[in-house]
């Protein structure tokens, strides 16, 4: 067999304007509202510069609140299904860290902050990736119903699953702010939802 015509590598970059966007943003981030302050601004942000849809994670120190990472929803800019904000968050922390596990011994606590809770992948990301917290707005139906995108099956004990794990989940922290972004999309006339089974831009 003739494997040159296989791709070998992938990856996705950060859109520039998140680091202009981190400009002024403070080294530490003292509060939970705080971090999802910044994550609700880059998931607003990152749809309307078209860059994906209205997601952003972070990873943090918890005790400190310093920031480690800033991701944001890739689909569209970098054609893989799978740099949903949350993977792009982990997966740049980890780079930064130089570790595939970011609750190695030894190193501080950190945490998983997200524009909602996450989707069916981003929950087994989460899990498996080292953090000891996770921090979000809320769950329900709000984001589903004002985005038309499908966040797949999750268990009714998704968090007690986390806990079991030690992995601490705090919820309803600024779930306004995150439901308004989600609105904001679901409003435009260009958005576009890509479920996987053919993608489709909303239009009402």
């Amino acid at each position: 067999m003739d494997a040159s015509a296989f791709a070998t590598t992938f990856g996705a970059q950060l859109p520039p304007w998140v680091l202009t966007e981190l400009a002024d943003v403070p080294e530490t981030l003292p509060t939970d509202e705080d971090r999802l302050r910044l994550t609700n601004r880059l998931a607003e942000r990152n749809h309307r510069e078209d860059t994906g849809g209205p997601f952003a994670a972070l990873v943090v120190e918890t005790e400190t609140g310093r920031l480690v990472s800033a991701g944001v929803n890739l689909v569209l800019t970098s054609g893989l299904s799978s740099t949903h904000a949350e993977v792009v968050a982990i997966s740049l922390a980890q780079t930064r860290l130089g570790a595939w596990d970011l609750g190695a011994r030894g190193g501080p606590d950190l945490e998983l902050v997200v524009n909602w809770r996450p989707c069916a992948m981003c929950y087994g990301a989460a899990m498996w990736s080292g953090v000891r917290r996770l921090v979000i707005p809320g769950e329900g139906p709000e984001l589903e119903q004002l985005t038309g995108f499908d966040e797949g099956p999750m268990r009714e004990d998704w968090a007690a699953q986390f806990e079991q794990r030690g992995i601490r989940v705090v919820s309803g922290v600024l779930r306004d702010e995150a439901v308004a972004v989600f609105r904001s999309y679901g409003e435009r006339k260009d958005a576009v939802v890509y479920n996987a089974r053919g993608s489709v831009t909303i239009t009402s």
